[in-house]
């Protein structure tokens, strides 16, 4: 019970609660809080033993500070209870405002629960307030918003008595004193962790970023940052030393231009096809001194944030030995190896491309057709030709009627685009109709056969036989305009293809050409003659690369026998 100098203890007792939670405010780390929450316990307010039981993430509680009995604190620190079995005993006994507390003569029960205890048996209490060993008094604590933090434990009040009112009261008020130390500990704990995990974010963010610079400037191919959208769209931000080196431009200059200012016209396609994520293309960059270098282009997407502005990252790589390489396997499989000229399978391919399918006469103007179908009309003579009721001849339209498109649009006769459809955007390549030059100019195919060219190889061996259609390959191609070609189709078989000649520009061009072959050749100190036979041969859709070929080869041969041996080597 009371006694008459309660006064006097509530200020001793208010001092010492004081001090003790002066010192809470003291302490740093989460456990240094916790230990100094236990002794403030049984140094202030007068009990002999005290527990804090913690919240654990999972919910249930462990007991994470004790203090008043070394054996008891290593017997149950660390130890969890759950929180089931916690909420039950804060359910119990005795409701003192926010405290609970369990008489012995109720707590019998919680003997074989999994909550963490160190009750002893005792005699039974000799008057109605004494503590019984097994009495329990538990402090919960909340923090602000409700949420169960802990449970404080006491145990045996040093005056042997349940607490009064005020020690009640003064034990409620370190509770709520505690919970707010252990909250702060908390957050100070968090908050230290989150500026470690800030430090070490930076540092790896610095760490990545030095890392970047590096493998961005020191990186042996080029390397360049470009701005996407807007309108400084592709405009280079940054470009390393190898790139500029490979260019020839400093990189203050760089800064100035996009890759479409230095890309080569005809790549400026193939640049703009490229997609920015993981684009890639082959084309060729513009250097200083005015040259080109082809180079391989990467594309990928870089953003300086989460949200942030997006950047173009650029690899260009210098392929310009290998696509020298590409090219020089090309030329290979494509010319012939000892002259340089282009070879059979490349003739065919040049030729092929200017033909098509269409049959070589062209089709029949509206007029032309009308007068071919009341042909021998007019003087009621059929001309034996079988017509109609009103001398209509039924087959003049072998197909469907089609008006010509007028002069200068798609599909009108002689303009780009004249074809089998509105959409033919091939120039068809008509013939002369004779030998007799009408104006038509057309597409001339002209098939060399050198003369006398066996005998050389047979008197003066393949050396010989090989320096002489060297300087054939050089007089024909002499004698032949730009855009030209001459082709050696294999043996001593030469093929000239030149477009835009009419029937006596053809013979003109093959008089030249004989005449350019047939002068003395020098190898090794000896002069030798080759004479050449020509067949003007002409293409013409509708035909066949190895057609036009045939009928170029045959017209030669008419040439070739049409004169005398002795003449064939004088030329």
């Amino acid at each position: 019970m009371e006694t008459e100098s309660e006064p006097y203890v509530r200020l001793a007792t208010l001092r010492q609660l004081h001090q003790v939670v002066a010192e809470l405010n003291t302490a740093r780390s989460l456990a240094d809080t916790l230990q100094t929450v236990v002794d403030g316990i049984v140094v202030g307010l007068g009990y002999e033993l005290a527990c804090v039981n913690l919240v654990r993430p999972d919910g249930d509680l462990v007991v994470a500070a004790f203090a008043g009995d070394p054996a008891a604190e290593a017997l149950i620190t660390g130890r969890v209870g759950s929180r089931a079995s916690w909420e039950r005993r804060l359910m119990m006994g005795e409701s003192w405002d926010g405290l609970r507390f369990i008489p012995h003569t109720e707590g019998w029960v919680l003997l074989e629960d999994d909550v963490p205890q160190w009750h002893t048996d005792g005699p039974d209490p000799r008057f109605e307030d004494e503590w019984h060993p097994e009495d329990r008094l538990y402090a919960p604590m909340y923090a602000s918003g409700g949420e169960l933090l802990g449970v404080i434990s006491v145990d045996r009040p040093r005056n042997g008595r349940r607490p009064g009112a005020w020690g009640r009261e003064a034990l409620q008020m370190y509770a709520f004193q505690a919970a707010i130390a252990i909250s702060n500990a908390r957050l100070r704990a968090n908050m230290q962790r989150a500026l470690v995990r800030l430090e070490r974010e930076q540092q790896a963010l610095r760490a990545s970023e030095e890392s970047f610079r590096q493998a961005f400037e020191y990186a042996p191919s080029g390397m360049a940052i470009a701005e996407m959208g807007g309108d400084q769209h592709g405009r280079l931000l940054r470009t390393n030393d190898a790139l500029c080196r490979l260019l020839g431009r400093p990189a203050s200059v760089l800064r100035r231009y996009s890759f479409s200012d230095l890309v080569h016209p005809e790549d400026i396609g193939t640049l703009l096809r490229t997609s920015a994520e993981g684009g890639r293309a082959e084309l060729r960059l513009g250097r200083r001194d005015g040259t080109y270098v082809w180079v391989s282009l990467r594309n990928s997407v870089v953003a300086d944030a989460a949200d942030g502005p997006r950047f173009l990252l650029t690899h260009v790589e210098d392929i310009e030995e290998r696509k020298r390489h590409e090219l020089q396997l090309a030329h290979r499989a494509s010319h012939d190896s000892l002259t340089g000229l282009p070879n059979s399978a490349e003739l065919r391919s040049r030729l092929g491309a200017r033909l098509c399918r269409r049959p070589q006469s062209v089709r029949a103007t509206a007029v032309e057709a009308l007068d071919a179908a009341y042909e021998g009309h007019g003087g009621g003579t059929g001309g034996g030709t079988a017509t109609g009721e009103h001398g209509f001849q039924p087959d003049a339209f072998p197909e469907p009627f089609e008006f010509p498109a007028a002069p200068g649009v798609p599909g009108a006769p002689g303009t780009p685009g004249a074809g089998v459809g509105p959409y033919d955007h091939h120039v068809h390549t008509v013939a002369p109709a004779s030998d007799v030059d009408d104006g038509t100019k057309g597409l001339a195919v002209l098939f060399c056969d050198l003369d006398g060219f066996k005998s050389i190889n047979d008197r003066f061996g393949h050396h010989t036989g090989d320096a002489v259609l060297i300087e054939v390959a050089r007089r024909l191609t002499t004698g032949v305009r730009d855009g030209d070609t001459v082709a050696r189709l294999g043996g001593d078989e030469f093929v000239v293809l030149a477009d835009g000649l009419g029937a006596a520009d053809a013979a003109d061009l093959a008089v030249r050409l004989r005449n350019a072959i047939i002068p003395p050749i020098r190898v090794d100190g000896r002069a030798v003659r080759v004479g050449a036979s020509f067949g003007i041969g002409w293409a013409s859709c509708g035909m066949s690369a190895d057609e036009v070929l045939r009928s170029a080869d045959q017209r030669m041969y008419i040439e070739k026998r049409s004169r005398s041996k002795a003449h064939r080597r004088a030329g």
